[in-house]
């Protein structure tokens, strides 16, 4: 947000009676967005139930449970009248609606307590009022104000319309972390029983009257264009509406998505493949490595080339990291009706405010005359911030004069670009008489249209040289944030090369982090825990070996030690990963674990078998059977240990990720006698 932008908060009364407060946005100071209203944010209702508009996307993450966890903590209520409904997409009301960077609880924190704080402020003024008695004397506990000398209370409920005439506090005091009774408790989830019961909506569900299915023939080469159709057989199955050319291909509409998929299958098109079929992954790696040397410098203290010169011992590395498809679970998809000069949509989407200012583009529109209603997403990994599978949607029902419900296959998802891009890391780096490390120089290359520097510059590592550069280099093979973004090729390749610096100098390689990381406590902290859980220090069971890795990214800080062994056609099988993690204040544990747990077999998937290969601009892996995802006999046991550091939350959807497959690598080290200095470990 905008330095020139600030919230306020404002009160109003609900609709059918009640307490509506609202967060509002100043985007010059002074001056108001527009007219408040109050009902945006949360609502004390007369009927005793308190709804909070949560408006980031739910992805699995769990935003609707620890969002109106904080807000219902610093109110005092009553946990089961708390309820959720997923906000519609306001920009004026609600900023820029964008979920990742594992940010929504670091986001809402500040603002939900406080907006609670002066829900309960407001409250017990309306009380006192009432009763005519000081503020002081009242307390609140359950969805109550209590004064408890006269043994008097009333429900929140009760006095919900009369607290909406209560001045909005400035500033309401807020809890002091150790009074908390909700927050860092595993209460049940609000989005469980809709999950359990089917009743939730995710993207692909949606049914609206009239609606059309589509699937759309996409070029099977990055880059490539339509040259011709023959859309004569197509047309001819039962249920096929019509074949368009639309920007992202070509789509086969009809009244069911059988009808559109064995559309799909006879069509017929020809492409101009373009320059995108010379692309292969070789050549891509060969020209990566070329402007290692050409990089812009990013970080560059004391003199890292003087260090290494004069140093007992020196030792280089080149990592090569593939492109990885976020592969979620539920395919792309978005239904899309567009009327005349408006457009309402229905998406599974990470960023809603996006597919409404591509949209609006896209058809020539103002944003105010697109709706977009985000659903629960089936998984995201940053895939469901693009807006390809959205515009598919829109022009597709431009084009149809009806709803249209676009769902790509999981070929489309895997082969279709989007990637996390490859990349190619060189490192140098020396040691001293000593054993401890003196110099460190990094230089990375990648296709992505940013220098994706994320865990590379913030090397955490008290080491007196130490030199970053980046460079990037433009490629027709479309890529995006993948979980935990750059962090997961840089969190590898740094940790990876500290273990070899560690043994190039003869030390162990906890015992070199933590002395590296002397002026970083909660790097300490969670390095020391973790390796005491694992037993560091302590022979594993025969044939295997325990590697460690510790890394810190969105407010967070994660230590792993995997246990490994070699199978007998030298497959890595990992046994065990212990885990420890500093998120801050956490609000949910149960939660936390779980995204701790998920992100390290996500990240274990990538590190054995994630890559997605290109030949002649084609990607050669297209479901899982060849883009293969860990199975459950190869899950290993996972054992999370949460550190409480008394700090603001950080994230948790991402910062388990880039420990794993540089723990994972480490202990592969052992095992094999050599360096792992390229992924997937089982491709």
């Amino acid at each position: 947000m905008p330095i020139s932008r600030r919230t306020f908060l404002v009160a109003g009364g609900a609709a059918g009676g009640g307490l509506a407060l609202g967060f509002y946005l100043w985007r010059q100071r002074g001056r108001r967005n527009d007219t408040p209203r109050p009902d945006a944010y949360v609502r004390v209702n007369a009927d005793d139930t308190i709804v909070l508009s949560v408006d980031e996307s739910e992805m699995g993450q769990g935003v609707t449970t620890a969002l109106p966890m904080i807000l219902a903590e610093e109110m005092d209520a009553d946990w089961s009248r708390v309820t959720y409904e997923l906000a519609p997409t306001d920009p004026a009301r609600f900023g820029n609606q964008w979920t990742a960077s594992s940010s929504s609880v670091r986001r809402g924190y500040r603002k939900l307590r406080r907006a609670g704080a002066a829900a309960r402020h407001m409250l017990v003024g309306a009380a006192a009022s009432q009763w005519g008695v000081p503020a002081a004397e009242c307390t609140t506990a359950g969805g109550a104000v209590v004064h408890a000398s006269s043994g008097r209370s009333l429900r929140y409920g009760e006095l919900s319309a009369a607290a909406a005439l209560q001045p909005v506090p400035d500033e309401p005091a807020l809890k002091d972390p150790k009074d908390f009774r909700l927050i860092g408790t595993s209460v049940a989830r609000l989005d469980l029983p809709a999950k359990v019961d089917g009743s939730a909506v995710f993207g692909i569900d949606v049914a609206v009257p009239d609606m059309l299915v589509a699937q759309v023939v996409r070029p099977p080469v990055f880059g490539a264009a339509v040259a011709s159709v023959d859309d004569s057989a197509a047309t001819a199955v039962a249920g096929v509406r019509s074949v368009v050319q639309i920007p992202g291909g070509v789509a086969v509409i009809a009244d069911h998505f059988w009808a559109a998929q064995q559309g799909r299958r006879a069509l017929r098109v020809t492409w101009n493949e373009g320059n995108g079929a010379r692309l292969d992954s070789k050549t891509i790696e060969s020209s990566l490595s070329k402007l290692l040397t050409r990089g812009k410098t990013l970080r560059d203290d004391g003199d890292a080339d003087s260090a290494m010169a004069g140093a007992e011992t020196r030792i280089e590395a080149t990592f090569a990291a593939p492109y990885l498809a976020h592969a979620p679970m539920e395919p792309l998809n978005c239904t899309a009706h567009v009327r005349g000069d408006s457009c309402e949509l229905w998406v599974p989407s990470q960023s809603p405010i996006g597919a409404r200012e591509e949209t609006a583009a896209a058809l020539g529109i103002p944003e105010g005359n697109v709706t977009v209603n985000t659903t629960l997403l089936g998984g995201g990994f940053g895939r469901r911030g693009a807006q390809d599978f959205v515009l598919d949607a829109v022009h597709a029902s431009r084009a149809a004069g009806a709803p249209v419900k676009v769902v790509w296959s999981r070929e489309d998802g895997i082969g279709g670009g989007q990637y996390r891009p490859a990349a190619v890391c060189q490192l140098a780096g020396a040691v001293d008489a000593d054993g401890w490390p003196v110099a460190w120089s990094h230089a990375f290359a990648t296709p992505s249209a940013t220098l994706q520097a994320e865990g590379a510059v913030e090397l955490p590592y008290d080491i007196a040289n130490v030199r970053v550069r980046g460079a990037h280099q433009p490629s027709a093979i479309s890529t995006r944030p993948w979980r935990s973004v750059s962090h997961s090729i840089h969190g590898w390749v740094n940790e990876c090369f500290v273990d070899e610096l560690a043994a190039a100098g003869g030390k162990d390689p906890v015992e070199l982090r933590m002395r590296l990381l002397a002026n970083q406590p909660r790097y300490r902290r969670v390095l020391e825990l973790a390796a005491d859980k694992a037993g560091w220090g302590t022979p594993p069971a025969g044939g295997r070996a325990r590697g460690v890795a510790v890394h810190g990214c969105f407010g967070s800080y994660v230590a792993e030690v995997a246990e490994v062994s070699l199978d007998e056609r030298g497959r890595v099988v990992v046994h065990k990963v212990v885990c420890a993690a500093d998120c801050g204040q956490v609000i949910h544990p149960d939660t936390v674990v779980a995204q701790m747990e998920g992100a390290i077999l996500y990240g274990l998937s990538a590190a054995l078998f994630g890559q997605v290969r290109i030949e002649r601009g084609r990607a050669q892996q297209s479901n899982f059977h060849d883009y293969r995802v860990l199975r459950f006999p190869e899950s290993p046991v996972i054992e999370t240990h949460l550190v409480d550091s008394g700090e603001e939350p950080g994230g948790a959807g991402e910062p388990g990720l880039p420990p794993l497959a540089a723990a994972v690598s480490n202990a592969v080290r052992q095992l094999r006698g050599a360096p792992v200095r390229r992924l997937p470990l089982n491709g």
